[in-house]
Formats: structure tokens, sequence, C-alpha cells
């Protein structure tokens, strides 16, 4: 599967090159509200942060081949309390994964700077951390523990989402990732599952 979407990423790519005399370029930046979904219990969303390059090229009229390419920073929080003979015993973890997506959009302009975007997305796991902080009876204990060994290093999903770009070259974009890819990659559990589920919000600029 892996190699399926690597290689299909790459021949889009170069087929799009072709018509890169009319591309235009940019950039954007902008929120993740990041979850992860499936085989997991008492998550909440992680706020962060993704920036990176765009690129929109014409292939019909209203219809446009959007590559990007992005630093996203995902993952989820997590948090739990509870009273046993008397003490407190919480806890609140939060796992930071930073990748590098590929989002390959597919852009149809519906209306004047209007735009429904819809697009498969590849990622490389570039790191992963695991920040907690707990108090058991009164005694508090903090760190961060890696956490990249049992993670995978590879990310894809589907992209859809909504745009809208100023004639300015000022551009706005809402968009949901649903993670298709199991993040998970512990060595003696198989049957462990989740994927990525993030919300993005999005400021950007065309040259």
């Amino acid at each position: 599967m892996k190699k399926v979407f690597f290689s299909i990423g790459l021949c889009l790519l170069g087929f799009f090159s072709m018509q890169a005399q009319e591309a235009k370029f940019g950039l954007k930046g902008g929120v993740n509200l990041a979850n992860i979904v499936g085989d997991v219990a008492n998550t909440e969303m992680r706020t962060s942060f993704h920036v990176g390059g765009v690129a929109e090229i014409p292939l019909a009229q209203d219809f446009f081949f959007g590559p990007e390419i992005l630093y996203s920073s995902q993952g989820t929080k997590s948090s739990t309390s509870e009273e046993i003979l008397g003490e407190t015993f919480s806890s609140d973890v939060t796992l930071k994964l930073d990748y590098i997506q590929l989002p390959l959009m597919f852009k149809y302009y519906v209306a004047d700077n209007f735009s429904l975007d819809l697009g498969p997305q590849v990622g490389f796991l570039m790191s992963a951390k695991q920040d907690f902080e707990t108090n058991s009876a009164g005694v508090s204990d903090s760190g961060t523990i890696d956490v990249k060994n049992s993670t995978s290093g590879f990310d894809y999903g589907l992209n859809v989402g909504l745009g809208y770009r100023l004639e300015s070259g000022l551009f706005f974009q809402g968009r949901y990732n649903i993670g298709l890819a199991n993040i998970y990659d512990f060595p003696d559990d198989d049957d462990a599952n989740a994927q990525n589920s993030v919300i993005q919000v999005s400021l950007g600029f065309m040259f």
C-alpha cells in the first residue's frame, strides 16, 4: 500500500509538471485541531500548527491541481483523574506527531474565487514524542518520552475542504484530513489500530 501511494504521487507530480508554465505558487500556514481515532479512549483535540508551500496548476476551465508540501504538527491529548482511598491520582499526556505531509489536491471553482477541494495525502513522520505530567497521592512527575519506535513512519489519508481566494492572491482554506493508515507500530501487537484525524484552518498567499 505504501508503494502504491508513493508511486501514484510521483506519477501525478511528473504529469502535472508539464503544466508548470502556467502554475502559481504560494505559502500558507494555520491551525491544526488534531486527534487520534480508533483503538484509543478519552482523547481530546490537540491544538497545533501547519506551514508550507502550495501550488496551483490549471487542468481545465475552473479545475486545478494543487500539490502542497507541509510541516504539520499533529497528535492528541488525554487526561485522567480518580480518587482512591481519599488520594487523588491524575495524569495529563500529550502525544506530539510531527509530519512532512504531501497533499495532492484537486480544486474545482464552483463560483468566483470559491473552490471545492479533494485529494489524497501522504506523510512522513519526523518526530514522535509523548509529554506527561502525573500526580500520584501528592507526588508529581513530568517528562518527555520518544515514541518514534512504536509509531509508523508513513501516513496516508484523504483531504476534503473548501477554499476562497481573493483577487490579491490572499486565500483562506478549511480542510478535514481523514487518516487511513494505522499510526501504531507495536512489534508485539498487530491488533492495535488508530488513525490521524485533523481539522485544518489556513491562511495563505499566492504569488
